[in-house]
């Protein structure tokens, strides 16, 4: 699983680790019974205090995403129920919305704007897929 943060969205660090734990068991990439990180390397890889991440396992903990597994760590629950298609298209949405109100107000034209999109897109989608890259 890939987590990455915007340290400039004004979005605390474990609300960003919690939001995209929850996306990946709610579409599937993370499956019930999966293993989570490990704190210190989780940490370590994302710059911040051991804490920061301590905070969104036990967040995820609380609402019932992960269970903390003595030995193994935080496991993804069987009761991790998916998102609905509709939902994840709707959270989705939102997200393009924001980023093309921020184009907008940059100046930035629909055709620079779906050309960056690609261009980070395929950015992506390279890294997920290239060999011998830490998932997590």
């Amino acid at each position: 699983m890939k987590i990455e943060l915007n340290f400039k969205s004004g979005k605390p660090a474990y609300v960003q680790i919690v939001e995209q734990i929850k996306y990946a068991a709610a579409s599937g990439l993370l499956q019930p019974g999966e293993a989570l990180p490990g704190i210190r390397p989780l940490s370590e890889r994302l710059c911040v205090n051991r804490n920061t991440v301590l905070r969104a396992y036990s967040e995820l903990e609380n609402e019932g995403v992960v269970e903390k597994i003595t030995g193994v760590g935080c496991i993804i629950t069987e009761n991790s129920s998916p998102l609905k298609k509709s939902v994840r298209t709707q959270l989705l949405t939102e997200a393009i919305n924001a980023a093309l109100v921020q184009a907008y107000q940059m100046r930035v034209t629909e055709d620079e704007f779906l050309t960056l999109a690609k261009k980070r897109a395929q950015a992506f989608y390279a890294s997920e897929s290239a060999p011998n890259k830490d998932q997590t």
